[in-house]
């Protein structure tokens, strides 16, 4: 039955960050005014009680991880860093300005790219003056990603000094073979240093990432990873579905689709590491995410306070999240705009003291109603709607919704969905039955995202 159902829903879906989903955005770049407006309105509601979120995009890395897809610049070159920096206050400032106080900042995060390509000392510089025109919420949570590679002590205890208590390390997979061919070895010994040197600086939260349906990976090759992992006992694990999408990042191309697990073996992959996750006292608290029963995304699962926006999982439920960097993504409550890619574009419009957004999206109502659906779908395992949005659910989503429940997947109510424990795992396809733009464009020939599975 499972098998089935694997095969039926392994189809190209959203990871559900935003609603709409960007390839489904404003065709016309957003006009700056309308946008700084949209921004001020959200800040104005929510920033006295909730505070604001802040994602700063770093995106140098020394060597191509073939794996990725995130938007990066491969370079040995650090005098990248400060003018950088540079960049990314001003753009900062830009904010300030339309800000009516000053921000409390509830959550921040550094991602990449590999921020810690960033020198201990810049980024130390960075954060201070970022915080300099800022309020420091008192349950702030502060994190970044390092690569275990290169975080050394010096960058754990100057980020611990502005205030980070949580660093996700990208750790994918242990299998050299599997290292190689991704273009990412790093031995295990450095993983464990870097998660001894942060728990021992005073972090609360260790968190790995780590992806199944890499090239050559296997389930016995995937058990000796989780078993080295386990040792250390990180506070969350991120386990992702590989993205391959090589019409969107060619470094992909360097291994083909016969070098892939097939769609059982993949799952079969997934099974094995939920397992012994599971196993060893973590929780699946949603898409892709497992916690230990003291880590805070724990709590707020089992609370059903779980937020998610442009950087996944959050304890924090803020409106208002401002991308600052190349290619950062903003989420303003009623709008989403996302900053140019290329660094030299986005450095070029923060130098006139303009707005670096390319693209964006301004939500109907319509759009709003969805995005609360599929949040709550993603976040609490459940949504419900009102009587006057019954109009929303038409005939094909509800056929859908009940041949989902006769699999098991879920139970369908008169106006509520609750997904079931086998459910969970096809999380993004039960999303997708609510979204009304991606059904619209079910001809579409090109993929638009990965496989959910």
């Amino acid at each position: 039955m499972l098998g089935k159902l694997i095969e039926k829903y392994n189809v190209p879906a959203p990871r559900y960050t935003s609603y709409p989903t960007v390839p489904f955005w404003d065709k016309e770049k957003p006009a700056t005014n309308r946008w700084l407006d949209v921004v001020s309105k959200t800040f104005s509601e929510t920033n006295g009680n909730q505070g604001i979120s802040l994602y700063i995009h770093l995106p140098y890395c020394e060597s191509l991880c073939t794996y990725c897809a995130c938007n990066t610049r491969i370079t040995k070159n650090h005098t990248v860093e400060e003018t950088y920096i540079d960049s990314l206050l001003k753009e900062w400032q830009i904010y300030l300005d339309t800000f009516s106080e000053k921000p409390i900042i509830r959550e921040l995060h550094l991602g990449g790219g590999t921020p810690t390509f960033f020198s201990p000392d810049n980024l130390k510089v960075l954060i201070k003056k970022i915080l300099k025109d800022a309020v420091i919420h008192p349950k702030h949570d502060f994190s970044f990603e390092g690569h275990p590679n290169n975080t050394s002590e010096e960058h754990l205890k100057a980020l611990y000094e502005v205030g980070f208590r949580r660093v996700s390390y990208g750790v994918q997979d242990l299998d050299l073979k599997v290292q190689k061919t991704i273009n990412r070895v790093q031995p295990f010994e450095n993983v464990k240093n870097a998660t001894f040197a942060a728990r021992k600086i005073g972090y609360d939260s260790v968190n790995f990432d780590l992806i199944f349906g890499l090239p050559y990976q296997t389930r016995e090759s995937i058990t000796e990873t989780f078993h080295k992992v386990l040792e250390l006992k990180p506070n969350r694990i991120a386990f992702y579905s590989y993205a391959h999408v090589p019409w969107v990042k060619p470094g992909q191309r360097s291994y083909t689709d016969a070098d892939l697990p097939d769609n059982e073996v993949k799952r079969s992959l997934y099974e094995t590491g939920k397992e012994l996750l599971v196993q060893y006292g973590y929780h699946d608290i949603g898409m892709d995410h497992f916690a230990l029963p003291d880590d805070g995304l724990f709590h707020a699962h089992k609370n059903k306070q779980l937020h998610r926006n442009f950087m996944g999982y959050t304890v924090s439920n803020t409106q208002l999240l401002i991308g600052l960097g190349c290619s950062s993504i903003s989420d303003a409550k009623y709008a989403y705009a996302q900053n140019m890619k290329r660094v030299e574009d986005y450095r070029q419009c923060v130098e006139k003291n303009s707005s670096a957004i390319f693209k964006g999206h301004f939500l109907n109502e319509e759009d709003q109603v969805i995005r609360k659906i599929i949040l709550d779908l993603a976040c609490k395992g459940e949504t419900q709607w009102f009587d006057e949005y019954d109009s929303l659910i038409d005939e094909e989503m509800r056929v859908e919704l009940l041949e989902m429940q006769a699999e098991g997947l879920l139970s369908f109510g008169n106006r509520n969905v609750v997904i079931s424990e086998m459910g969970k795992a096809f999380i993004r396809n039960i999303c997708m039955v609510f979204d009304k733009r991606l059904n619209a464009h079910k001809t579409c020939e090109e993929p638009l995202f990965s496989k959910a599975i």
